[in-house]
């Protein structure tokens, strides 16, 4: 049996010719390799840049949730908060923990003249007071002459969510004046940046008497901004608005129905529509569609909230705490005694008031280094302190009331 041989010298054989298909598999694979990894690349870059960015909430879990939003993944987002809220719900029933109604000199107790009189007890949304619920405590700052500018009390929220306690404080505009400071997310639209923004200075820290954050991001808020003498956002008609004016005073209602532009108008922060009107929660509250009050976490009711309001003789009340819902939260500073409120900033990373007492230096919550609201048992504390306000990178806006 003869078998075949290359012949010596033969030319050799030329090479496989490869299919035109097989090189537009191979170049599709090669772009999209390279396409997932610069993606990769980039989310990976921008998720570390909001992580490490304090900007995007106190909490990793918010920043992470700012960049998913940021970044097409607000329904996976929206799912996932959804799920730790049905892990966690509020608790119903049960009582605060003990001296969760805060301490210190009564209101009734102190008698002084040249301001505004004490504020009268808050009688309790939960139903009857529990001992010390509802009772005025003397916060901050005082007078030279010893008047009180601050008061501050607790009590429960509603009568479903009993072992929570929310806050109120009462500041007198007329031995404290407002500030307005602007951040440079909140507004933005200011290339000079603003004449106040964070942080506050050592000057301005030795008259400070509190301290609380302002409303929605801008593009959630439905209304406008104005301040430094320039409308930054135009002002929404029929909108709750903030107005601060050239005698330093704060109040709070309807722009172009309480409020008129001219030149005594400061600053006006804008922020949805007047929760509180006339004394009374508006009508509109009772909406199903409670989202129209801002995002919550998970798109539920209960959630940490605040609210500015004014009463009747001009005393400004600030109200937060957790597992307020809007209709709680109007009730909340209806009981205060406001006759007309609007709510401001939501969920717990951006929820933040704090009272600054007289000492050397910059007082942070009191001075002791804790939150000045507390919820269940002490756990459900205000996330981050005031400290917020005294760095540089602080974004957002948020309001003063200092000594005259």
């Amino acid at each position: 049996m003869v078998t075949s041989r290359a012949v010596v010298g033969a030319p050799p054989r030329p090479p496989r010719a490869v299919p035109r298909r097989t090189y537009w598999w191979r170049r599709t694979v090669l772009v999209l390799a390279l396409l997932t990894f610069t993606f990769a690349a980039y989310m990976g870059t921008t998720l570390t840049m909001y992580l490490t960015n304090p900007t995007y909430g106190v909490s990793l879990s918010a920043r992470a949730a700012e960049w998913g939003r940021d970044h097409g993944l607000g329904g996976f987002v929206a799912w996932a908060e959804q799920q730790l809220y049905n892990l966690n719900p509020p608790k119903t029933g049960g009582r605060p923990s003990q001296g969760a109604f805060g301490s210190g000199p009564d209101a009734t107790h102190v008698t002084a003249s040249g301001h505004l009189a004490p504020p009268v007890t808050i009688q309790s949304p939960a139903g009857t007071n529990l001992p010390g619920e509802g009772v005025w405590h003397v916060a901050g700052r005082v007078t030279s002459t010893g008047i009180p500018t601050t008061y501050v009390a607790y009590v429960r929220p509603d009568p479903i969510h009993t072992s929570y306690v929310a806050a109120v404080a009462w500041m007198d505009p007329t031995l404290l004046k407002a500030q307005l400071y602007s951040g440079s997310q909140i507004p933005g639209n200011s290339p000079n940046g603003f004449t106040y923004s964070a942080p506050i200075t050592a000057t301005a820290s030795r008259t400070l008497v509190d301290a609380f954050n302002a409303g929605f991001r801008m593009q959630d808020a439905h209304g406008g901004y104005y301040t430094d003498g320039r409308t930054i956002i135009p002002l929404r008609r029929g909108g709750a608005a903030a107005v601060v004016t050239s005698d330093g005073k704060l109040s709070v209602g309807m722009w172009g129905r309480d409020f008129q532009m001219g030149p005594n108008i400061v600053s006006v922060r804008q922020n949805l529509n007047l929760i509180v009107d006339n004394g009374q929660p508006v009508a509109s509250l009772t909406n199903p569609n409670y989202a129209i009050w801002g995002a919550t976490l998970g798109g539920t009711a209960y959630v940490w909230r605040s609210g500015l309001g004014v009463t009747k003789d001009g005393a400004i009340v600030y109200a937060a705490g957790p597992t307020l819902s809007i209709s709680s939260l109007a009730r909340l500073l209806v009981a205060a005694g406001a006759v007309r409120a609007m709510e401001m900033d939501i969920n717990v990373d951006w929820v933040q008031y704090s009272y600054f007492s007289k000492t050397n230096g910059l007082m942070v919550n009191g001075g002791d280094g804790t939150s000045l609201l507390n919820g269940s048992h002490g756990t459900a504390a205000m996330a981050g302190t005031a400290s917020r306000y005294f760095v540089n990178w602080w974004t957002r806006d948020f309001y003063t009331m200092s000594l005259r």
